[in-house]
């Protein structure tokens, strides 16, 4: 690797690392905030249900940050949207801090900690929308590579906030999340005064209607699907929480969100002049759309089921065992590409085969050795997949400039959050059930939630898992070392066995992505092999093409 020949500006090493230490400081707070949900449920008295709303807060703001920045960082320059983000993430700190104690708190420490982890995550999303296309902008000839090393922060940020987490869970919580603000004020400062490069769509004068075209209709119906989903499923019962109004849970909803998605579908079809789009993108919009299902959706479980089936400790150790795994890997993409000859879609290919064997793997293992090897598999696996998925991207529709990168982060997280996340828990919750009803009809009766669970716009049949506060009295019971009765040893083999059901039903996604790379490979074989694409002005007319390297 050698920054100073591969970058297009004399500062492109400086800007790389000041975008790695944004996404750094996004990914110690994402994992400070995950650990300190049960002391803000503890301090304020919150339900599950309104600590999920405020993480919920963390999507909703991302998709909102990355979509709207990705759609205007062309024509108002990286520069200002760096400064945007650094504003929001020192907002949030304040806002977030201004839940305290006392009587009658809970409410307003409510909004305060929901809108500061919504504007945590806006920063979150607009640095996103900056950091991708400059470090395609600035590496234009090993994208692949760069993009790996600037994504090898969020990992390292899960460290360091796991880390945090273990070594200072007994002080305030304020002081711990506060810790974010050190890369945030260094990732400031970097970026300070320095001169940024513009897009190659940006450079050549291309408007927004030229850069929306290869997405088209085609992948504009991949997004406005996912946002219907988005505000039915997750946006919807935040706003019945935050007002009280059965209106946003209702059946006539759904007509809203639909109505909303098709707006936004014409929009995209009245820019781009009826333009149906590259068949190419909407494929790897979709096959992103798996990516954070399968990648964000499973993080956000696999701490729980692992430490459910093993045990809670050793369930954070592997959570942390994979992300240094993550963190090592993403510096090794150009070795990869360039010594074992494996083109992007090569690498993805041979990532989602680890997935799907990992998860496999996961899901039978009896023992804290066998759960290192089965879940470094699956770290393997997931590790490239994010980041090259975007050099594919940068490489193949440079046109498209920031917009096409944008969106399609905000379609994996999107889809982490509305299918891959809801999906798992839907899958535990039904699995689980199906086990225990199997062994003792009656015990499942007994332990059987009132609440239900649903998936996917609520089409898909309703569920009740088991009763998670039983749940927790059972694992309470063997963390503190004290025997079970035999129905509780039931109860908690069939919630073990819904969580081995639950990763092998997930291995079916990296599965189905593998024969999507494959298919991807064969075609760019029988065209002459990947390579990455530039925008070229044609000799006549002054409008401007594809052209390969």
């Amino acid at each position: 690797m050698n920054i100073k020949e591969d970058g297009i500006t004399p500062n492109a090493g400086r800007l790389l690392w000041a975008g790695f230490m944004a996404i750094l400081a996004a990914g110690i707070g994402f994992g400070v905030r995950g650990g300190i949900l049960a002391n803000w449920g503890a301090q304020f008295g919150f339900t599950g249900g309104q600590l999920g709303q405020i993480g919920g807060a963390g999507l909703q703001g991302f998709c909102f940050g990355i979509f709207i920045g990705g759609i205007i960082v062309d024509k108002i320059g990286y520069g200002k949207l760096v400064f945007a983000a650094f504003l929001f993430h020192i907002v949030s700190a304040f806002v977030t801090f201004g839940a305290s104690g006392g009587q009658d708190s809970a409410a307003s420490a409510f909004q305060f900690l929901y809108w500061g982890t919504f504007l945590f995550a806006v920063a979150n999303g607009t640095l996103e929308a900056v950091a991708n296309p400059l470090v395609a902008t600035l590496f234009p000839k090993n994208r692949t590579h760069y993009l790996n090393i600037l994504h090898a922060s969020w990992p390292a940020g899960l460290v360091i906030g796991g880390v945090i987490g273990w070594t200072m869970g007994g002080m305030s919580w304020k002081i711990q999340l506060g810790l974010f603000l050190i890369p945030t004020v260094i990732y400031g400062l970097m970026f300070l005064g320095q001169k940024m490069p513009r897009s190659e769509a940006s450079e050549k004068g291309l408007s927004l209607g030229e850069m929306f075209k290869d997405i088209g209709l085609l992948g504009g119906a991949v997004a406005c699907f996912l946002v219907v989903v988005f505000i039915h499923d997750a946006l919807a019962p935040n706003l019945n929480l935050l007002t009280g109004s059965e209106f946003f849970t209702g059946s006539s909803f759904i007509w809203v969100a639909i109505l909303i998605g098709g707006g936004l579908w014409a929009l995209i079809g009245a820019i781009t002049k009826g333009s149906i789009g590259h068949w190419l993108i909407f494929v790897l919009f979709v096959t992103h759309a798996l990516v954070g299902a399968v990648e964000l959706g499973t993080d956000s479980w696999i701490q729980n089921i692992t430490g459910n089936i093993l045990t809670p400790t050793q369930g954070k150790i592997l959570f942390v065992f994979t992300s240094l795994i993550m963190f090592a890997l993403r510096f090794c993409a150009d070795f990869i590409e360039k010594k074992i000859k494996l083109s992007p879609i090569g690498i993805l290919l041979v990532c989602s085969v680890f997935g799907c064997i990992g998860l496999l793997l996961a899901s039978n293992i009896a023992s804290f050795a066998g759960a290192l090897f089965a879940l470094a598999v699956y770290a393997i696996g997931k590790t490239f997949f994010w980041p090259t998925m975007l050099a594919v991207v940068g490489d193949r529709f440079p046109q498209s400039g920031a917009v096409a990168m944008s969106i399609m982060g905000g379609i994996g997280m999107m889809s982490a959050g509305v299918l891959g996340g809801p999906g798992l828990g839907y899958a535990k919750d039904r699995f689980a059930m199906a086990e225990l009803e199997t062994q003792n009809a009656a015990l499942a009766a007994e332990y059987k939630s009132d609440s239900t669970s649903t998936f996917f716009l609520g089409k898909a049949a309703e569920v009740s898992g088991i009763d998670g506060v039983k749940l927790g009295a059972i694992q309470k019971k063997l963390a503190d070392g004290t025997e079970l009765t035999t129905d509780e040893a039931t109860v908690n083999q069939a919630s073990i066995a819904g969580d081995r059901k639950t990763l092998k039903a997930d291995a079916y996604i990296p599965a189905a992505m593998a024969v999507i790379y494959l298919l991807l490979l064969l075609y760019f074989k029988a065209i002459g092999g990947y390579k990455p694409v530039h925008i070229a002005a044609e000799l006549t007319g002054g409008t401007t093409g594809p052209m390969e390297a």
